[in-house]
């Protein structure tokens, strides 16, 4: 069975991008995914989306990692928005279901999509690291010179460290550009390695130097990763975020097919 697929990337988090809202794609097991995003045997990606139906909103999407586990991605979500108007959802907003809940969005003329994220309303200090939920789980460090910091090496210690080994954790390492802007770089779960962006681990670094600035009210922050920048603004009251919104660029990289069952190499 040939599968047409379509190739996205948000800020360099690429993505396989599957339309399913007919509902004729069969269930793909975490082997295919992990196939389907190896960079040497595969399409090569961060992680894959389907796209399925929704009888009370827009769309489904499920967002599998590049190991075939599931989880809510930011800069995903994002591009499953631009894949959606593509695929003939001729809307400007958008409501969808992502595992971690429904999400408002809106889509750009100039190739930009916003996405509401889920809030946030408890931060936990580590010393003086930070761990909060952003729809995934993130660990969030504060450092002088970020790009000096071996994301792979430090990241994979923290991330399989006794205290989040069971569960997993993205690791963010911070660093303050200026009054509200900062660079981040991102060891991922799932993919278990550096990502040129994470939507959510931007989300969440934002929302941790708010907390230890003690700003409060509405705020924005850009935010630069390794492959671009991204916008987050939020409402802040003591530890309580809300109406927290993502913004960044997406584009639709390459297409093709590939056919199941995926022959294993």
């Amino acid at each position: 069975m040939k599968i047409p697929f379509f190739k996205y990337q948000g800020t360099g988090n690429d993505f396989v991008m599957l339309n399913n809202l007919s509902d004729s794609i069969p269930t793909l097991t975490s082997i295919d995914v992990s196939q389907l995003c190896d960079r040497h045997f595969g399409i090569g990606a961060d992680g894959l989306i389907v796209l399925n139906p929704s009888k009370e909103l827009d769309f489904e999407m499920a967002y599998y990692n590049s190991d075939g586990t599931q989880s809510f991605c930011g800069n995903g979500a994002r591009c499953a928005v631009g894949f959606a108007k593509a695929c003939g959802i001729d809307k400007e907003v958008f409501v969808f279901r992502a595992i971690d809940g429904v999400h408002h969005a809106e889509w750009f003329e100039n190739g930009l999509v916003s996405i509401q994220m889920k809030d946030v309303s408890h931060v936990e200090l580590l010393g003086e690291d930070f761990v909060l939920d952003t729809g995934s789980p993130h660990f969030v460090r504060f450092v002088n010179d970020v790009k000096a910091i071996d994301v792979y090496n430090e990241g994979a210690s923290i991330r399989h460290s006794d205290l989040f080994k069971i569960e997993g954790i993205n690791v963010n390492f911070v660093e303050v550009l200026g009054e509200k802007t900062l660079r981040i770089r991102t060891y991922e779960r799932g993919v278990e390695n550096e990502t040129l962006s994470c939507g959510t681990g931007a989300t969440a670094c934002a929302l941790a130097f708010a907390f230890t600035r003690g700003l409060d009210g509405n705020q924005c922050i850009q935010v630069a990763v390794e492959g671009g920048e991204l916008e987050v603004v939020f409402d802040k009251n003591q530890e309580l975020f809300n109406r927290i919104e993502l913004k960044g660029p997406y584009a639709n990289v390459f297409q093709g097919t590939f056919e199941l069952p995926i022959s294993s190499s």
